[in-house]
């Protein structure tokens, strides 16, 4: 480093060196010249900000960042992007409920003290991993307009107790117990959009569709694609899979979504805890345990679980007493679903489901699905 050379400089010789060469060595160049200047470290810090604003440019949110981050690299440039995710929001715009909750969920710890040099290593890995994020879909939250026919404190409430049946339903060990917890809470979701619909139908200018990123991670993450489709689909919702950043991204209404996610979160969730019994079975009877076996499980989990969600949502319909009224509504929200669906995504394909070839587990997963029942017993009062 020349005695000469400003912080900017230092940054600019960094960064060329470590940051459009995939290779260690233009890395240590870099973090040596970084480490060997701490004036430079307030630049560094704002060069970090823009990045991040880059990538907010591009489509992504602070969940996708967290979630490429913890997938690619390692728990220190996690704890350091969302840092720089915190540092950056001052500067944001305001952008609804959603992106904020996603603000509040990153981690709050502060980067593990080290030495400069592995400081700054670890901070130009992430800023190499930040440049090169591909540009993602737009999920603009669409704003939620005033409705005199809204009850936002009921609606509150009605959240609080699905979370609540869910949380009783996965921390259970007992089987009969998780069963009637997660049929309560699917009976609660489909009464909460059956309503949605109809007050939105009342308004003279109802809410449009968005769409949310859920995260779809290894292994046999075909299968929790295809769980979180049948759960999307069931609950008026699209999901878009894709499959080489982990995510799957669903479009829909928003009280619609928040079931999605709620139900999609709890049913994976159940679904280990019944694959983790039935392996233990396998074990008991001289089996081995197989990723086929776990694969296929899962995609039967998923296949079932589907066909439960669309007999729930249909029977929610026919009890909610609304009838005529009700029908065209959900006609006319589907296909505003589909045509949002469409105009983020004009190109798909389908993915058929690799390694489901286990007899055993496509049984053993089926009949998991089953005992999870999702049917509505009775209509709410």
């Amino acid at each position: 480093m020349s005695s000469t050379d400003s912080p900017t400089d230092t940054v600019d010789r960094a960064f060329a060196a470590a940051l459009y060469d995939a290779g260690d060595a233009g890395l240590d160049t870099g973090a040596s010249l970084l480490a060997a200047d701490p004036a430079a470290d307030a630049e560094v810090a704002l060069r970090g900000r823009e990045f991040v604003a880059a990538a907010w440019r591009r489509g992504w949110q602070p969940a996708d960042v967290d979630r490429i981050v913890r997938r690619e690299l390692d728990d220190p440039h996690v704890r350091l992007a969302a840092a720089l995710i915190r540092a950056q929001a001052p500067d944001d715009r305001p952008r609804g409920r959603r992106w904020a909750a996603q603000l509040d969920a990153l981690p709050t710890e502060e980067p593990p003290r080290t030495d400069r040099f592995t400081h700054a290593t670890t901070v130009l890995e992430l800023y190499r991993l930040l440049l090169r994020l591909p540009t993602l879909e737009s999920l603009e939250e669409p704003r939620r307009h005033p409705s005199p026919h809204r009850n936002a404190a009921a609606d509150s409430r009605m959240l609080t107790r699905i979370r609540a049946l869910l949380a009783k339903a996965e921390a259970t060990g007992y089987p009969e117990e998780a069963e009637a917890l997660t049929a309560k809470a699917q009976e609660l979701m489909a009464r909460h959009s059956v309503d949605e619909a109809l007050l939105a139908a009342r308004d003279a200018d109802p809410d449009a569709p968005g769409a949310c990123r859920i995260g779809v991670e290894p292994p046999y993450e075909q299968a929790k694609a295809v769980l979180l489709d049948a759960v999307a689909r069931a609950n008026h919702c699209r999901a878009v899979w894709n499959e080489a950043l982990g995510f799957s991204t669903v479009v829909g209404h928003e009280a619609d979504l928040e079931a999605v996610e709620l139900l999609h979160t709890s049913l994976l969730v159940q679904a280990h805890t019944a694959l983790t019994r039935a392996e233990a079975a396998q074990r008991r009877g001289g089996r081995k345990r197989t990723k086929t076996f776990r694969q296929s499980f899962l995609a039967a989990y998923a296949h079932r679980i589907g066909i439960r969600l669309a007999a729930a949502a249909e029977e929610a319909v026919a009890d909610s007493g609304a009838g005529a009224e009700l029908l065209p509504v959900l006609a006319s929200r589907e296909v505003a679903v589909a045509a949002a669906t469409d105009r983020m995504f004009p190109e798909t394909v389908a993915t058929r489901l690799r390694g489901v070839s286990d007899a055993a587990g496509w049984t053993e997963g089926a009949e998991a699905a089953d005992r999870a029942q999702v049917t509505p017993r009775r209509r709410l009062p």
